[in-house]
């Protein structure tokens, strides 16, 4: 019996011995997932909508003194405006220039013009030799030539003749007394007014025959209550010595580019008439 036991307990031991040198069963793997399909490349973004505008080549500051209606002046949101801001948005334009406007004073244009404060000047600056000396000038861009102006139904609207021997009034230290001098010295009565209101009013009170001096300014005190007495008589008169070739826009010497490119712009504009437009808004008569 005792036999028996022993070797039912080696048996046994036998059989846990065969099973603990048997491999386990290893567990399946889970299934590899699937590679993920390549991302679609992302359109790229399309570009906005054209400007229908051309960029501006360049930009400057175009300075006025603008108190000088209707040339220059200041609107009711104290921009400048005016003839000359007219003939300048437009000029920009066509230069493809991006252009500001600048109120300044009369006498800090050309100092603020060299000190390079801004770009260019358009201030009804008549052209003069000493202005040449300190920067440079485009080409005249108006011209407002002498002219009379006497009572209405005046006999003398005809040549400066008929006014030999008539009283004449002019602004003294002036070029129009300047030409008056050269032209009616001995022939007529010149009376000179410290300023061409002071002659205008004696016009209008029948002291004088007639008034010489700027047709511009003429023709706006004719405009007004007290000018409806008179109006323009004669022939415009134009004397580049003595009454000056007119007015031109002025840049530093360094920018001869932008003369010429302002220049050029002018010219276009007075060959296909935009020029004109321009100024019939403001004046009844040829400026350039």
């Amino acid at each position: 019996m005792r036999r028996l036991l022993t070797l039912l307990v080696m048996l046994l031991a036998a059989g846990v011995a065969s099973a603990q040198q048997q491999p386990q069963q290893q567990q399946p793997k889970p299934a590899a997932k699937p590679p993920a399909a390549p991302a679609k490349p992302t359109a790229a973004a399309k570009p906005g909508p054209k400007s229908p505008f051309t960029p501006p080549a360049f930009k400057i500051t175009v300075a006025t003194e603008g108190a000088f209606p209707p040339f220059n002046y200041l609107d009711r949101k104290g921009m400048p405006a005016g003839f000359e801001m007219e003939v300048a948005q437009e000029a920009c334009q066509r230069m493809k220039a991006e252009c500001e406007f600048a109120a300044v004073k009369w006498d800090e244009l050309i100092p603020g013009l060299l000190d390079k404060k801004f770009d260019m000047i358009m201030s009804s600056m008549e052209v003069t030799s000493e202005r040449r000396k300190r920067m440079a000038l485009s080409r005249r861009y108006y011209l407002s030539p002498g002219a009379f102006i006497a009572q209405k139904g005046a006999p003398f609207d005809g040549p400066p003749s008929l006014l030999r021997n008539k009283r004449i009034g002019i602004q003294k230290d002036s070029t129009h007394a300047d030409w008056a001098d050269k032209s009616f010295r001995r022939s007529a009565q010149l009376k000179r007014y410290n300023t061409l209101a002071e002659a205008l009013r004696a016009l209008a009170n029948d002291e004088l025959d007639a008034v010489f001096g700027d047709k511009v300014q003429l023709w706006l005190w004719s405009q007004k209550a007290e000018g409806k007495c008179c109006e323009l008589i004669g022939q415009d008169i134009k004397d580049n010595q003595t009454l000056g070739i007119g007015v031109a826009a002025g840049v530093r010497r360094e920018d001869m580019k932008l003369r010429d490119a302002f220049n050029k712009a002018l010219g276009e504009m007075v060959s296909d008439g935009t020029y004109k437009k321009i100024s019939e808004k403001y004046f009844p008569f040829a400026m350039n």
